[in-house]
């Protein structure tokens, strides 16, 4: 089997790459080789390469730049998209399109299900959201995922879950919300989600992709100091202490019973942080 992955040099575009290379040909492109914004190019790429499954981990995911230069994010997140459905069309192939919790606005405490209504709070958020929209253009699935961390591109950092391990492993205090609840996404449980969605070929559609089980960031720092067993302050703090530029939901917390109901269940987010920390320190 042929795939085709996008945003090849990033967190989940590397990881993925890795663990389908022993048994697919994979082509693994980064933004030099193929640049979303580029309509024709992408096009004319996907026709030579004939991939018979194009896994889109490219995205312009920086929340505050968005609002700054709402043009590129569109280009990268929407309109990007829009080309990798025309060109999966063009050689039949399945689209596979990684989305965010950041469509829904925040306002509940009950997990949100594929069906929950959107209501993006940000320009990052709603350009993800046209995104999903263009990616029905193929025969696609899409998996919206939340604070996803760890992965064989982890070490660039810059997740949460990293700048929190970091400031744990190096004895420093570290502030983190209290009042915001998340269902993180594990970069090696969206991978194993994500090929048996191929493998097993449910209905195209959205999924939510995310470890099961719910937590403030607080107490996922918790964990971590647990996990690593170093003393470290962790310090709580509320969304309103801090200045961001982009409205941010508080409660990103996704329901992966879908999922569930097709075979493929997502372990805990505390299993994960033990797999996670056991990676870093091995390291």
């Amino acid at each position: 089997m042929i795939f085709l992955v996008t945003g090849a040099f990033g967190r989940l575009g590397s990881t993925i790459s890795k663990q389908l290379n022993s048994k697919h040909r994979v082509i693994a492109l980064g933004r030099p080789e193929l640049d979303l914004t580029h309509h024709t190019e992408v096009i004319d790429i996907v026709r030579d390469i004939k991939p018979e499954i194009i896994l889109n981990c490219a995205a312009y995911n920086d929340v505050d730049g968005a609002e700054d230069d709402p043009l590129k994010a569109f280009a990268v997140n929407a309109l990007g998209v829009r080309t990798l459905a025309c060109a999966a069309r063009y050689v039949d192939a399945t689209l596979v399109h990684y989305s965010t919790s950041f469509v829904f606005d925040g306002k509940t405490s009950e997990p949100y299900s594929e069906e929950a209504v959107t209501n993006p709070q940000n320009v990052y958020a709603m350009s993800k959201l046209l995104g999903e929209w263009f990616a029905k253009d193929a025969r696609s699935y899409v998996l919206r995922l939340e604070s996803l961390f760890g992965g064989d591109g982890h070490k660039k950092r810059g997740s949460s879950f990293d700048r929190i391990a970091d400031s744990l492993m190096e004895g420093r205090d570290v502030e983190v919300f209290s009042d915001r609840m998340v269902s993180p996404s594990y970069a090696y449980d969206v991978v194993t989600a994500t090929l048996s969605l191929l493998t097993t070929c449910p209905e195209v559609g959205v999924y939510h992709c995310v470890g099961s089980g719910m937590a403030t960031w607080v107490q996922i720092a918790n964990e971590l100091a647990r996990c690593f067993d170093r003393p470290s302050k962790i310090i709580p703090i509320s969304m309103n202490d801090k200045r961001m530029k982009a409205r941010r939901p508080k409660f990103c917390v996704l329901s992966n019973a879908k999922l569930a109901k097709v075979g493929i269940e997502i372990p805990n987010w505390k299993d994960a942080v033990k797999r996670y920390v056991k990676q870093r320190l091995e390291e």
